[in-house]
């Protein structure tokens, strides 16, 4: 239900704590003695998991409240902060730290409000907003402060839910002028957080249906090419859902066919406007998961119905990529080999250093349910391949030699960069870019925090047959980039390298 890559190249995977026993066992004789918990009060049993991606093995962890639908984002030192929940879980805050021995720490009454079902985003200055859930109109900030200590009233999360057309997991993106663009049902606003007021208020998406839990879209932050200017173009792009109505017509057994069109509008426009796209397949609960050369996967979900327990059919086996940056509209969607697992409500998916991204996930049954039902519950892993890492491209494909993993980075800072290609290869040195990605938290078909930088490059030198220098310039503001841990890669006429882990502070 929910994934998180950290900088030690583990994933932090968790569902919810009362489903009743899980098939992995907490070590050292651990169990959770859980007075509220309403299925199984005292539990032996795992419901979060380290998985070491290099060594393919699975770590224990100890979650001890209810996480069902919470949110999270790590701060900028690299922990991640983990909020919110069901029941027990619903105002905590939950701290893990990136070691071969952490496990979970839990802050109850961590939260000033309950949040179940809401968007968390980094902020500039490190703190991380939360937003939103289910009846809470309204946002916190963590970590706390005598001037912060409390909830700050957002109107616009009222406004754009009613009984049946939920803003649940609202999208929220940092702007690069500070602000937030907040997208709820099929509505959006910027928003100054500071002041607690509406910059501005955006055209409704044009058909007017809704994108947000539960009729589930997915949406992503285009790319942010840097320049030397101080403009940067800011673009959203919003991809499936459910037409209005479907929730209604799910629970009365009648699953509608899902959206196939993608909304995309550039934020920082003197008059934005909303321009549509329709994607080759239709699809509710789908992943949307930025890719280190700028383009955009979307993965996992149906064909037909909402989010929900037993609300979703005909699963969509076919990934398709969304290539941004074509200037051939219709050309710019192209779908991709099949899995054969069905990925239904609450899977997701995430990008790993090495550019594969790791689906996992679905039970959309109110318990663990493995047979007798149309799509059980889920308990595998595998990893989607982009066609960019195919021994096709090897050739092409860079390595980065400098800077190493955890290199720490200043905003504007001029950073060298060194790579090598295998011997042969004849470099475009004008198809060389260099990107930067944050690692998301993914949940509900929503990769909150999710970003990605395309550097100010200078000139591409040989060094030597194989190996090539370039300097790029880091993100000038944390308006641009908020402080904390990304993967940086080099891409080379679309083939990225695998990245290095990088922090700036």
């Amino acid at each position: 239900m929910h994934m998180q890559l950290l900088n030690n190249d583990r994933v932090i995977i968790f569902d919810r704590t009362d489903f009743g026993r899980s098939n992995l066992s907490l070590p050292d004789g651990k169990c959770r003695n859980d007075s509220n918990d309403s299925v199984l009060k005292y539990d032996c049993t795992a419901h979060s998991a380290e998985y070491n991606v290099y060594n393919n093995s699975i770590r224990a962890l100890m979650v001890q409240t209810d996480t069902w639908c919470s949110s999270g984002a790590v701060a900028a030192d690299g922990r991640l902060i983990q909020t919110g929940g069901y029941n027990d879980g619903e105002r905590v805050v939950r701290i893990f730290k990136p070691c071969a021995t952490c496990d979970w720490e839990e802050i109850p009454n961590g939260l000033s409000a309950r949040r179940w079902y809401a968007t968390n985003n980094l902020l500039p200055d490190g703190r991380i907003i939360i937003i939103g859930g289910r009846q809470q109109f309204n946002y916190e900030y963590y970590p706390k402060s005598t001037s912060t200590n409390m909830t700050f009233s957002l109107p616009f999360l009222k406004q754009t839910s009613d009984r049946y057309e939920d803003n649940l997991y609202p999208y929220v993106y940092l702007n690069v002028d500070g602000n937030l663009f907040i997208f709820a049902n099929n509505k959006s606003i910027l928003f100054n957080y500071t002041s607690n007021s509406v910059v501005q208020t955006y055209p409704d998406i044009p058909d007017g249906n809704p994108r947000n839990y539960p009729s589930t879209g997915s949406s992503v932050l285009l790319p942010l090419k840097l320049n030397s200017s101080s403009l940067v173009d800011v673009e959203v792009l919003i991809c499936g859902g459910a037409p209005k109505g479907s929730m209604q017509k799910a629970t009365s057994g009648s699953f509608i066919g899902a959206l196939d069109t993608c909304g995309r509008i550039r934020i920082t426009d003197p008059n934005p406007t909303w321009t549509m796209e329709t994607m080759p397949l239709a699809r509710v609960m789908g992943d949307m998961t930025l890719l280190p050369n700028g383009q955009v996967l979307i993965i996992n979900g149906a064909a037909r119905g909402v989010a929900g327990w037993e609300m979703g059919r005909d699963p969509v086996f076919y990934p398709v990529l969304y290539q941004p940056d074509n200037q051939n509209v219709s050309a710019r969607f192209q779908v991709q080999n099949p899995s054969t697992i069905p990925r239904m409500y609450h899977s997701t998916a995430i990008l790993l250093r090495d550019g594969r991204v790791l689906v996992g996930g679905s039970n959309p049954h109110q318990y663990y349910n493995f047979t007798g039902v149309l799509y059980p519950t889920e308990l595998s892993l595998e990893a989607f391949s982009p066609g960019y890492l195919d021994s096709t491209y090897s050739g092409l494909r860079p390595t980065i030699t400098s800077p190493v993993s955890y290199t720490k980075l200043k905003y504007g800072q001029r950073l060298p960069i060194r790579f090598s290609v295998p011997s042969g290869t004849k470099v475009n040195r004008k198809g060389i870019k260099v990107t930067m990605v944050s690692a998301s938290f993914t949940t509900h078909s929503y990769s909150q925090n999710q970003r990605l930088l395309v550097l100010n490059a200078g000139h591409v030198l040989p060094v030597t047959d194989i190996a090539y220098g370039l300097a790029v310039t880091t993100p000038n503001s944390a308006f641009l980039a908020p402080p904390g841990y990304y993967l940086l890669f080099v891409v080379h006429e679309d083939i990225p390298s695998e990245g290095v882990w990088v922090q700036i502070q």
